[in-house]
C-alpha cells in the first residue's frame, strides 16, 4: 500500500514514522513535509492547501490512502478534491471540517446530538459579549469562532482581558466570538478514528498547552503530552465513545454530512463526568505523538479502513504496555512570535538513544545545518515502562539539543499528573 501524508508538522512526521512502520504499507510519501519527515517518506513539494494539487500528486503516485493532517486544509475541502477522483482519503469533507472550521456550528451539533458539554453564547457585538460575560462571570471562556491554530483561546478572571481578545477574535476577519461557561476538571484528549458510521477511539492522552511551567502564560499548540493517563476513569474512552463520539456521528449523518477523519474530542473531567470543551477534526499535535508510539495495531490498516468505511471489519486498536512521553523544544517569541534560522544542534544525538524519537515539527535545513523555521520545533518523545521512566528517558535526551533562545517547559507529566491544564489560572 502506497500512503501520501499532507502537511509539514510534529503530527505529520508522527504520522509518517508510524505508516513507516506498519507492513502493510510498502511505501510513505508527503507533501511538504520536512527534514524529519524526509527519513521516513519520499518528500513532494505540493501546496497542501490546494485540493487539485494534492489530487494531482496522488494520482501521480498511485496512492492508495491520502491522509489529511492540519486542519486548514481540511476545512478548505482538500479531502473532497481526492475523494472527487475516487482516492481513498482519511479526512473530512470541508463541510463536515466545520466541526473545527466554526466553534458555533461546533456548539449546534453538540446541542443537536445531546451531548455533555459548557453551556455557550455566539455573539457578534460588544454588548452581546459583555451580556454573556455577565451571564457566566469569572473565570471567563473566551473562544474565536474560526481556526485560530490553537491559540484562538482566553481563560481569565480579568474581565478586561476577556473583552480585549473577543475584539481580537473579530478584528482577525470574523464577525462572532463564542463565549463558554467554565469547565473545571483535569483536560483530556481522546482520538476516535471515525469511518461516518462506526469508531474506534484510541488511549487517552493530556496535552500541556500553556508555554510556562504550572499552566502559566499564554496559550500555545502544545508543549508536551503523555500517556496513559492512570488517574483517570479506567473505562474513559468508552463512556467517550457512548455519550459524544457516536451521538455526533449520528448527528452529522443525519445533516447529509458523515464524518470520516480523526474526531479529537477536547475533554474537561468534571465532578459531573466528562464534559466536551471542543471538537477538532484532526489528530492533535503534539497528543497524538506519545500515543501512537504505544499504538500496536497497524495504522495503515485502521486509517484505510476508515476511509472505505469498513472500520467495523477490522479489529479496535491495541496499545502496549508501558507510556510515552513528549516534550516540545520552542524557538524564541513562541507563542507570540518565532524565531527562523536558528541552527540546532544535538537532533542526532537525542534520537540515538535508546526508546527516543526526535519529532520534526518546524525545522529546515540550511545547506549542511539543520535550522529553527517556526515555533514548534521539534519534539522528543521517548517510551517507558510507566510515565515516570518515559518522562526521565525524554528530558534525559531534551539536555542534548539546543538551539538560541530554545523554550521548553520542565513539568510535561510530572506529578501532580492531572493538573488542569489550559485551563489553569495560576
Amino acid at each position: 500500500m502506497k500512503t501520501l501524508v499532507i502537511g509539514s508538522g510534529g503530527r505529520e512526521h508522527a504520522l509518517a514514522h508510524a505508516l513507516s512502520l506498519d507492513p502493510t504499507v510498502t511505501e510513505v510519501h508527503a507533501a511538504p513535509g520536512n527534514p524529519g519527515i524526509a527519513a521516513v517518506a519520499t518528500l513532494h513539494d505540493v501546496d497542501p492547501m490546494s485540493g487539485d494539487s494534492v489530487a494531482d500528486l496522488a494520482e501521480r503516485l498511485g496512492a492508495d490512502l491520502v491522509v489529511v493532517g492540519p486542519e486548514a486544509p481540511l476545512v478548505a475541502g482538500v479531502a473532497d478534491a481526492v475523494r472527487e477522483r475516487g482516492i481513498a482519503v482519511f479526512g473530512p469533507s470541508g463541510a463536515a471540517a466545520q466541526l473545527e472550521g466554526s466553534k458555533d456550528f461546533s456548539k449546534g451539533v453538540m446541542v443537536a446530538a445531546g451531548v455533555p458539554t459548557a453551556g455557550s453564547y455566539t455573539c457578534a457585538t460588544r454588548a452581546e459579549v459583555e451580556a454573556a460575560l455577565d451571564a457566566f462571570g469569572a473565570p471567563y471562556v473566551v473562544k474565536d469562532d474560526a481556526l485560530a491554530a490553537g491559540k484562538g483561546v482566553v481563560v481569565t478572571r480579568d474581565r478586561a482581558e476577556a473583552l480585549a481578545h473577543a475584539a481580537l477574535c473579530t478584528s482577525r476577519g470574523g464577525d462572532r466570538v463564542v463565549i463558554e461557561e467554565f469547565l473545571d476538571g483535569p483536560e483530556v484528549s481522546l482520538f476516535a478514528i471515525c469511518d461516518g458510521t462506526t469508531a474506534y477511539a484510541l488511549q487517552p492522552a493530556q496535552d500541556f498547552k500553556r508555554i510556562f511551567d504550572g499552566g502559566r502564560g499564554p496559550n500555545t499548540g502544545g508543549m508536551g503530552s503523555y500517556t496513559p493517563l492512570t488517574w483517570a476513569q479506567p473505562d474513559l474512552a468508552d463512556v467517550v465513545l457512548e455519550q459524544v463520539v457516536r451521538p455526533t456521528l449520528v448527528e452529522m449523518a443525519g445533516r447529509g454530512t458523515p464524518f470520516v477523519g480523526c474526531l479529537y474530542v477536547g475533554l474537561a473531567l468534571t465532578e459531573t463526568g466528562p464534559r466536551v470543551i471542543e471538537f477538532n477534526v484532526r489528530f492533535g499535535d503534539p497528543d497524538i505523538q506519545p500515543v501512537l508510539a504505544v499504538l500496536d495495531s497497524p495504522l495503515g490498516e485502521l486509517l484505510t479502513a476508515a476511509a472505505a468505511g469498513r472500520l467495523a471489519g477490522v479489529p479496535a486498536p491495541v496499545f502496549r504496555d508501558g507510556a510515552a512521553v513528549t516534550v516540545v523544544l520552542a524557538s524564541a517569541g513562541y507563542p507570540e512570535s518565532s524565531s527562523k534560522g536558528d541552527v540546532i544542534t544535538g537532533a542526532d544525538l537525542a534520537a540515538s538513544r535508546e526508546g527516543v524519537d526526535v519529532i520534526h515539527a518546524g525545522t529546515a535545513l540550511s545547506g549542511d545545518d539543520l535550522v529553527t523555521a517556526g515555533g514548534r520545533v521539534l519534539a522528543v518523545r521517548a517510551v517507558g515502562t510507566d510515565v515516570a521512566d518515559a518522562r526521565a528517558t525524554a528530558y534525559a535526551a531534551a539536555e542534548l539539543v539546543s538551539f538560541p533562545g530554545m523554550q521548553r517547559r520542565s513539568d510535561i507529566a510530572s506529578e501532580p499528573l492531572g493538573v488542569v491544564e489550559g485551563a489553569s489560572l495560576r
